[in-house]
């Protein structure tokens, strides 16, 4: 199977109908196919074949969605990139992947033009939005040369699709390789959750006769299928596992999306009430800026009947506010790149437990918890959180080690810890991992120490996440400053902030004559923590 062939399975479900609206224009799913074709013409004129990787790295915009299934389709593999990284970060990814074409906006050319001197392999740079950048091709210019019409490369259900690169713990990014059937039966699990919890049914009572009796008997008629009057706001970054799970979800459900380029409060608000929105899905940190944003009470988001959240912890008084001004639950769910993004869920037909991530939101899923001799535990004990399923990754990109410790009898180790009570919700109460959640973004702290120590003045440095009420957390850099050396907080932050994207840069510097340390030199975070 080729996931690419969603979008044409939605027209032939639906027809054309208007399902995505970005900055004044609507497209159709006819129009969106169609994009799609062209486009997949286009790489194919570059000479790209079944297998190559193509990176898509830009802010969320139709072209996004139309890159796609034109990759799909074409048998080549999507790897979808924050386009905040900086140009030797990129050029990494550009190298461990492989990627022979990529696709950008002017916002961010300038980054992937320097990435690309660092990286031989990447021959086409498509910028989207302009046609006079030296050193690139013209998106406009090879559309409109090309054919509509596309056949579907074959692809067997274990073919890559897509590589999606999730920051490292110890090191570089890894690439997390998802197959055609692995993301085809994440969507199709997720419909039919939302067909289960979200649906329209259609009763028609009526008597019929019985010939035998004479008598009339009550008969009753029902037919479910999805809402079609689901209208969706997107507004988290296209470029993360999200934007995958979002986009394939959609052709099953056939509803509306309403895309934000960027994340803006007032944006999103206005959004919810001119196009009655009915479900989004955000980050804790974007509920919170809503409840805080001064003229909230002057925005009619009455129409909004599903909210979710994940990425990061959600605070329960959090919820309790939004449940209180707006009047509907916020579900959260949780998830991971590695476990093809959703993974559980608070179910649609009962009020939510707040505090938990929800239950096994997929059918085809089994979720656990392990001791550390891989043995199940009772509920209420807590443990590793493992997965199984046909969701989780084919594996690391080029890293069989790393993949066999993460994945093992098929199980999926998630570096989470947690507990399940006895109706089945899952809790997570520790990360193994020391991946710092920013606002829904994932932060190395190994890559915010490499900076750091960067910096001629400083010996050591150690990164944690510390609490906070808006991000969820933010970052904090323990410093060591080299003797006969002067530096003081606003300087190394002012030093990161030419070197980091501005999700990572530290927001507090604490300075310290030494960090703990265990008996093979590694820093002790969780004692950092401790300290603040």
């Amino acid at each position: 199977m080729n996931i690419g062939s969603g979008i044409e399975d939605n027209i032939k479900r639906f027809g054309e109908y208007e399902a995505l609206y970005f900055e004044g224009s609507w497209y159709t799913n006819v129009e969106i196919n169609r994009n799609a074709n062209l486009l997949g013409n286009a790489l194919k004129g570059l000479g790209i074949n079944k297998g190559d990787r193509v990176a898509v790295q830009m802010p969320n915009s139709p072209e996004v969605l139309f890159a796609f299934p034109a990759i799909y389709k074409i048998g080549a593999v999507v790897v979808p990139l924050n386009p905040l990284l900086r140009p030797d970060q990129a050029a990494y990814i550009y190298r461990d992947c492989g990627a022979k074409a990529i696709l950008t906006s002017s916002d961010f050319v300038g980054r992937v033009l320097e990435a690309q001197k660092q990286t031989p392999n990447l021959q086409h740079v498509i910028l989207t939005d302009r046609d006079d950048v030296s050193g690139t091709i013209s998106y406009h210019n090879i559309m409109s040369t090309n054919s509509s019409e596309l056949t579907i490369e074959q692809t067997d259900n274990g073919d890559i699709a897509a590589l999606m690169y999730t920051a490292g713990t110890t090191g570089p990014p890894k690439g997390v390789v998802h197959t055609h059937y692995s993301l085809y039966i994440n969507a199709l699990f997720f419909y039919e959750y939302i067909l289960v919890h979200r649906s329209l049914t259609l009763q028609l009572n009526s008597r019929a006769l019985n010939p035998k009796t004479l008598q009339f008997n009550e008969v009753t008629q029902r037919v479910s299928s999805v809402n079609r009057a689901m209208v969706s706001l997107a507004v988290l970054p296209l470029s993360h596992s999200y934007g995958i799970a979002f986009s394939n979800t959609s052709n099953f459900v056939g509803g509306k999306t309403i895309l934000l380029r960027w994340w803006n409060v007032e944006e999103a608000l206005k959004a919810i009430q001119t196009f009655r929105v009915t479900q989004m899905a955000a980050v804790p940190t974007m509920y919170i800026q809503m409840l805080e944003f001064p003229e909230l009470d002057k925005y009619d988001l009455s129409s909004l009947e599903d909210c979710q959240c994940g990425a990061a912890p959600l605070p329960v008084e959090v919820a309790l506010r939004w449940k209180e001004k707006v009047g509907v639950d916020i579900r959260e769910g949780w998830g991971l790149t590695e476990s093809g993004s959703i993974t559980t869920g608070q179910p649609g037909d009962l009020p939510p437990k707040y505090g938990s991530i929800g239950k096994c939101l997929l059918k085809c899923n089994t979720i656990k918890v392990f001791d550390e001799k891989g043995q199940e535990l009772p509920p209420g004990q807590q443990g590793e959180i493992v997965v199984k399923g046909p969701t989780l990754m084919k594996g690391y990109w080029n890293l069989p080690e790393e993949t066999a410790r993460t994945i093992k009898d098929g199980w999926l180790y998630t570096g989470d810890i947690g507990y399940m009570d006895e109706d089945g919700y899952f809790y997570i109460t520790a990360r193994k991992k020391d991946i710092i959640i920013r606002g829904g973004e994932n932060v190395s702290p190994v890559e915010v120490e490499e900076i750091l120590l960067q910096h001629p003045a400083v010996a050591e440095a150690g990164v944690v996440g510390i609490p906070d009420a808006v991000y969820g957390e933010e970052i904090k850099a323990f410093v060591v400053i080299k003797p006969d050396q002067r530096v003081n907080e606003e300087e190394l932050i002012a030093f990161c902030k030419d070197r980091l994207p501005t999700f990572k840069l530290p927001k507090k510097v604490q300075f310290t004559e030494s960090l703990p340390k265990n008996l093979l030199g590694k820093v002790l975070r969780a004692e950092l923590r401790k300290l603040g």
